[in-house]
């Protein structure tokens, strides 16, 4: 969670707040401590939470809010004022930066203007050297979806992230978004104490030490947010909540892995839309490659969608696949993003023993080409050893040049 800044919001207009809210939920480098409502009740905010910036909105009353930067100014001093008003008045800027405000921005807030005035504010405290912006590491979220039930997916999620997590620069969580039969918790050998369900249930109060409690942490480093644990959840997880949690989660790790249900329903979809690629996984047979067909074509009509997704050809070699590569992409008239040989035993051992193929078996054939797409989708994730010798030979990326 290092690198992240923790923000706390003043604001009595509701909706400018919430425009407020919505625009920094989407800064990965920023997490929302919290919001008030009310002036007076904003010094004990910030005396529990401890924020990094204090975003103190003047309009709704600007005698108040000027009287509370000084206050929070003097009874916090390591937490750094930021203004915004859609006043530019000179004697009111001026009244603000006398009460201890670090920046004073207009509203609406600009995104690039506030990036800029966060920027100064850590070069001033020390946490940034020299004068140029440092931007902050963009975090990847890549969603793993089939076009049918047993082709690979959680599989392939799961050691996805657990390459992605190989590499210390990483941190990585995953997401079990089948609410009713994910068994991301299973593969991984792990008895988590919360789900899914709790952390939406707790979104409005969810902080830093409840989302650390919520997360089960594996030995490879990668971190689980599995399923509900009842079938019947008696709460339901709404888009709104879980654009919320991709988003908390978003600004925590530098790369977030989704592995959603087969239905394609409201909140697979809704994470689509928030993923940054989207592995739609598939086998060499009939049924798959023409799911591959009426997926895209459904992909095709959401905009938000449609651009992320990238083909993945699993368990190539499968004994009783007749189906050559070259016929593949004639069915499906798109690109093969990647190609993940099939390696029965290796794959059954990893997940009998709930223990990732990195682990497992690092140098089997299969780890090497999952830990080839890790590198592809995810960034900078190989070693340099890896890295070379993954140039030595041809990546299992693109199609290949000869058939089956």
């Amino acid at each position: 969670m290092s690198g992240v800044v923790r923000l706390s919001i003043i604001d009595p207009n509701e909706a400018t707040r919430n425009e407020l809210k919505n625009m920094l939920i989407g800064v990965d480098m920023v997490w929302l401590e919290a919001e008030c409502s009310r002036y007076e009740f904003f010094t004990e905010v910030v005396s529990q939470t401890k924020p990094d910036i204090a975003l103190i909105s003047l309009d709704a009353n600007p005698e108040l809010a000027l009287n509370l930067i000084a206050q929070v100014t003097r009874d916090l001093p390591s937490c750094s004022v930021i203004v915004v008003s859609s006043s530019q008045e000179g004697s009111l800027i001026l009244r603000a930066m006398r009460n201890g405000a670090k920046e004073f921005l207009g509203f609406p807030l600009v995104l690039e203007d506030f990036l800029s005035a966060l920027n100064r504010i850590q070069i001033a405290s020390g946490k940034l050297e020299g004068g140029e912006h440092k931007a902050p590491r963009s975090s990847q979220v890549i969603t793993v979806a089939g076009v049918s039930g047993g082709v690979g997916c959680t599989s392939l999620a799961i050691n996805l992230a657990c390459c992605l997590a190989s590499n210390e620069h990483n941190s990585v969580a995953v997401i079990d978004l089948d609410l009713a039969l994910g068994d991301t918790d299973v593969w991984l050998d792990i008895i988590p104490d919360y789900t899914i369900q709790d952390v939406a249930e707790n979104i409005s109060r969810l902080d830093y030490s409840l989302l650390k409690r919520s997360l089960t942490k594996h030995n490879c480093g990668a971190f689980l947010l599995p399923r509900p644990v009842q079938m019947d959840m008696s709460t339901q997880i709404n888009t709104d909540v879980l654009r919320r949690i991709i988003a908390l989660l978003r600004a925590t790790f530098t790369h977030l892995v989704i592995d959603v249900s087969k239905s394609y329903n409201s909140l697979d979809l809704a994470a689509m839309e928030l993923s940054d690629t989207v592995l739609l996984t598939a086998q060499l047979d009939l049924p798959c490659l023409r799911n591959v067909v009426r997926l895209s074509q459904f992909f095709d009509n959401h905009d938000q969608i449609a651009d992320k997704v990238k083909v993945v050809m699993n368990r190539l070699g499968l004994e009783d696949t007749q189906i050559s590569i070259n016929k593949a992409l004639e069915t499906i008239g798109r690109e093969i993003f990647a190609q993940i040989p099939n390696d029965y035993a290796t794959m059954v051992e990893s997940r009998n023993n709930g223990v990732p193929l990195v682990m497992q078996a690092p140098k089997a054939k299969l780890t090497r080409s999952i830990m080839q797409l890790a590198a592809h989708v995810g960034g900078d994730s190989l070693s340099h050893d890896e890295d070379s010798a993954a140039k030595k030979k041809k990546s299992l990326f693109g199609f290949l040049n000869h058939s089956k």
